[in-house]
């Protein structure tokens, strides 16, 4: 990764403090109308917000319209701080967004008597580009709601584990328990499917 330092040299390497500041420094750009801080914004997270859409909704088109809102509400909101990430950041909108989503879809049901929610018949392929991404979002998926959200939270969205345990209410220590449950449950399940050894 290469990224320039204030006297204008680039530099490369790992991560560093800055680019932490420079990530928010692109969503106030795109809030304020740069299209190229917009384009990097949707290129750099998109993704990860489609995967925690995805698994938390289960439905293409609604994890669709979750990742739209959240960027939507990132340019609208007034950022007072730059604490964090930004993957955090928007992960924890979309992350609301699609409970907010389900929980609406579950007292909704289709004329057709099918559940909204579920109605897509593999919302996953969009995202997934191989065999194996396939079963680990399936061991995901199948993981209870506590456990999955956990895990979402965590990989898929960027938050450490205490801003989780503040997003979700419950202590640290449920946090990190429910993580290690959840990748246990999902390795034991890949194992058995011959994908982990």
């Amino acid at each position: 990764m290469v990224q320039a330092t204030r006297d204008g040299e680039a530099r490369s390497g790992e991560a560093r403090p800055g680019e932490v500041s420079s990530e928010w420094e692109i969503l106030r750009r795109a809030q304020h109308g740069d299209e190229a801080a917009w384009r990097d914004l949707v290129a750099r997270y998109r993704t990860r917000l489609v995967a925690i859409a995805l698994l938390v909704t289960r439905s293409a088109a609604v994890a669709d319209d979750v990742v739209q809102e959240t960027y939507v509400r990132a340019l609208r909101a007034a950022i007072k701080h730059s604490e964090g990430t930004v993957q955090a950041y928007l992960g924890t909108i979309a992350y609301r967004l699609a409970l907010k989503e389900t929980q609406r879809a579950r007292r909704h049901i289709a004329w057709d008597g099918v559940d909204a929610a579920t109605a897509d018949p593999d919302p996953l392929d969009a995202v997934l580009t191989n065999e194996r991404d396939r079963h680990v979002f399936a061991a995901i998926r199948g993981l209870e709601a506590g456990h999955r959200d956990v895990l979402v939270l965590r990989f898929y969205g960027g938050q450490s584990y205490e801003e989780i345990a503040t997003l979700l209410h419950v202590p640290l220590g449920t946090v990190k328990s429910r993580i290690h449950y959840a990748v246990r449950s999902c390795r034991k399940r890949l194992r058995e499917e011959g994908f982990l050894e």
